[in-house]
């Protein structure tokens, strides 16, 4: 957390109208230059300023709204939205404290006071809403139902998920007109009430596209930055922008998508909660694909509560989706009432050399949890990454033949390769070599087949052995640790923030269980959340 005084000072500096500030493009290569000494190899970029993202349309139609919002708002305004979770937002509104155009106004101005200072800004927005004031407006026409409503409440969406108000661009050049319909959970958001803010920056291609890359960039949104160490820490990937928004407070709540850890590894890089949900619990329909078998969005936050009240509001089952699952019951009075006491959790061996896994250990068994010590079972995970080269090379066609519409014809991942080496430095800096294996993977049916039959008994393996074994309630890993694991299980994770590492890096304890077992994860993890408190935030 090395930077965060400096941060905070230049945030407080930076009080001239939102209105007037304009981005300008400035020259990285100091910085570039500075970071080939980082220990990370990924951390040391090419690019950090996107070439093909003008920030200063994001507002070209919101500027007018933002002309009679002052600093002096802002200021007076923090207190009722910044680290406050939705049931505080809505008590402020219902109390007409605060209003929904209030809140987006805050919004708004917090992300051009951020994201348009050279000194701060994080790229993690993509795009915004060009309409969201005047949504705001008619959502303050009606109350929330409940103090859990997500009416009114702004939410960003990691830019590989349609909404037709903006494009659809997976961080890819090349998809940078894609306007598409509305995916199934965007829709399930507006039946909700919540309003959609923007869309945040991700890993180009959701992080399945080069080898060795930095996490968290694509040629539409650039290098996004981690708000606890700018070039310094990883953001993760692949929901990367979503995760540094968040923690960053420039939105309420924000949906990532998930094949393998690419929601928990930037909510626990960020500081946030985050949900892997069970397989099928989630839709896909309109979100651009990696994996037919594990793909799945899922909501990252601040708090576990404002987690619970998103998923709530996204499940439902889809007849377009072949995996789609009817909606399970989360009961929202267990989860508050919830406690640690005398609930069964495992912890692996493996992972007792880590000191905030351990002391987080401690505590737990402190408050009445009973703590199992056990080693996973040897599995065989060979082709893992088989099963996403196969499902990617035969899904994304099918996602541009129905939703993109540009005249370039572009029809499969070769055309896209073929594509990016008319501009290689610019749409592919980093190469493209997974797309490359994709091409030439020749894996049949049957062998395919056989494949993912066999990893997913071997994840559930992986964690049955000791959930039967000892009748535990769920196991505690770090991080995205597990996440392949879980991922082949179709097991949902919760990860919570755990604390800070001596130099200052996030990190979380996850929480994972069987699939459907969404509700005990936040029972967990919200009684874990209380106990512990220790998100902080970056500035």
């Amino acid at each position: 957390m090395k930077n965060h005084l400096l941060i905070f000072l230049y945030l407080l500096l930076s009080g001239c109208n939102s209105s007037e500030k304009k981005w300008i493009p400035y020259d990285e290569s100091y910085e570039i230059t500075n970071n080939k000494t980082h220990s990370l190899e990924r951390m040391q970029f090419k690019l950090i300023q996107s070439k093909f993202n003008d920030k200063n349309i994001w507002f070209s139609e919101l500027d007018n709204y933002l002309k009679d919002f002052s600093e002096d708002d802002y200021e007076k305004l923090k207190p009722l939205i910044i680290e406050k979770d939705i049931p505080s937002i809505q008590t402020n509104i219902i109390q007409k404290k605060l209003t929904y155009e209030k809140l987006v106004l805050f919004y708004l101005f917090r992300i051009k006071k951020i994201e348009f200072n050279k000194n701060t800004y994080l790229n993690s927005i993509i795009s915004l809403n060009p309409n969201i004031v005047l949504e705001a407006r008619k959502k303050d026409k009606i109350k929330p139902e409940s103090i859990y409503s997500l009416h009114g409440i702004p939410i960003l969406l990691k830019d590989n998920i349609n909404f037709d108000g903006l494009p659809t661009t997976a961080g890819a050049e090349i998809l940078k007109n894609n306007i598409a319909d509305d995916s199934f959970v965007v829709k399930k958001l507006k039946e909700s009430g919540a309003v959609i803010l923007g869309k945040t920056n991700l890993s180009e291609w959701a992080y399945y596209f080069c080898v060795g890359c930095p996490l968290g960039y694509s040629a539409i949104g650039g290098q996004t930055l981690n708000p606890y160490g700018r070039k310094e820490f990883e953001s993760g990937g692949s929901s990367s922008g979503s995760g540094a928004a968040i923690s960053a407070n420039l939105s309420s709540v924000s949906l990532g998508s998930e094949t393998s850890g690419s929601i928990l590894s930037p909510s626990s890089l960020n500081s946030i909660v985050g949900l892997k949900p069970t397989i099928g619990l989630v839709s896909r329909t309109g979100i651009i694909p990696i994996s037919n078998t594990l793909d799945t969005s899922g909501p990252m936050t601040k708090n576990v509560i404002d987690n619970v009240i998103v998923f709530n509001s996204i499940m439902g089952f889809d007849q377009d989706d072949s995996h789609s699952k009817n909606k399970i019951n989360i009961k929202y009075n267990e989860i508050i009432n919830s406690s640690l006491k005398d609930k069964r959790l495992g912890v692996f061996k493996s992972l007792l050399n880590d000191s905030l896994y351990l002391k987080t250990i401690e505590d737990i068994r402190r408050a009445g949890g009973i703590i199992i010590e056990f080693e996973p079972p040897k599995i065989n995970f060979l082709g893992f990454r088989k099963i996403l080269d196969v499902e990617m090379k035969n899904e994304l066609p099918k996602y541009l033949s129905t939703y993109f519409k540009d005249n370039m014809n572009i029809k499969n991942i070769s055309d896209i390769i073929n594509y990016n080496l008319q501009d290689s430095l610019n749409r592919s800096p980093y190469g493209q070599k997974i797309f490359e294996g994709i091409v030439s993977d020749n894996t049949g049916k049957e062998e395919f087949k056989k494949l993912k039959v066999r990893l997913k008994k071997e994840g559930e393996r992986y964690f049955n052995e000791s959930l039967k074994k000892y009748s535990l309630d769920a196991i505690l890993s770090i991080n995205n640790y597990h996440a392949a694991y879980a991922a082949a299980a179709y097991y949902p994770c919760l990860t919570v923030p755990m604390g800070y590492n001596k130099n200052g890096l996030p990190s979380n304890l996850t929480f994972i269980s069987s699939s459907f077992e969404e509700n005990k994860l936040y029972q967990l993890g919200f009684a874990y959340e209380k106990l512990s408190n220790k998100r902080v935030a970056p500035f």
